[in-house]
């Protein structure tokens, strides 16, 4: 749980490793959600907290980011529903068709949709701008995870490749919010290609040990995957040369294709 402001962040753990993310706005008793991959769990926080929903933001059409949103617009009718352009008549009941590049606002805080293709192809990324001395929130879906990226759904690899390198340019204090909870064994396989990072070792006995205690590793920081993530570093010689490759989206590729089979 985090707290940008007076907003709080929930994190909801549902099916197997997905995570749902409810914003809470205490001020006003609203709240919104990040990919309802299930419904009940957000209805249930929702009574706990006694807030309305007001807003749905869908980074992607897959089935586990959204088969909630039925049951909440069942629940709230009024509730405005934004996704990607690109995914119109895949997300149910969407009412805002997003581009990329778009501010939008919830809760007196401003949020800046990211074009992220790749996974998919109208994946989407939602960046709440820095504030004051907090900083700047990303979910992200399965565009970016802890020490990983996401397959390649429908995307190429130079698109997600292209998407990762604009994320990359957030400020390291940024929290990531990926959707799953992949890092313990996207660790193991980046030591296969990186067994040297001093980061990337620390990051897998303190990650290791998380687990064990079933503490999540979401969020993690922009700056802790620019030093441990090998899918943000493939312009470093080690790693081009670790996969035998000659460029940076031939790094990108050929991780990619390793991670798959892992």
């Amino acid at each position: 749980m985090q707290s940008p402001q007076a907003l709080t962040i929930y994190r909801l753990p549902i099916f197997r490793d997905n995570y749902v993310f409810l914003w809470h706005d205490p001020l006003n008793q609203t709240a919104a959600v990040i990919d309802p991959g299930d419904s009940q769990p957000v209805l249930d926080k929702l009574q706990h907290l006694q807030a309305q929903l007001t807003h749905l933001f869908i980074t992607h059409h897959h089935w586990d980011h959204i088969d909630g949103i039925s049951g909440l617009q069942a629940r709230y009718p009024r509730v405005k529903i934004f996704g990607s352009a690109v995914d119109r008549g895949r997300i149910p009941g969407q009412t805002v068709f997003l581009e990329g590049g778009e501010i939008l606002e919830f809760g007196g805080q401003a949020i800046e949709v990211l074009a992220v293709p790749g996974h998919t192809s109208g994946h989407l990324a939602y960046y709440v701008l820095p504030q004051a001395n907090q900083p700047g929130e990303l979910f992200c879906g399965d565009t970016l995870f802890g020490c990983g990226c996401g397959r390649l759904k429908e995307g190429t690899p130079a698109q997600l490749w292209d998407s990762l390198q604009r994320i990359r340019e957030l400020p390291d204090q940024t929290r990531v919010w990926c959707a799953h909870e992949y890092t313990l064994k996207n660790i193991q396989f980046a030591l296969t290609v990186d067994p040297n990072n001093a980061s990337l070792q620390d990051r897998h006995r303190t990650t290791h040990l998380a687990r064990q205690h079933q503490e999540a590793t979401i969020p993690t920081t922009l700056g802790l995957e620019k030093q441990t993530n090998p899918f943000l570093r493939c312009e470093q010689l080690e790693l081009q040369q670790a996969v035998k490759a000659t460029s940076s989206l031939q790094t990108f590729t050929r991780l990619r294709g390793m991670r798959d089979q892992y």
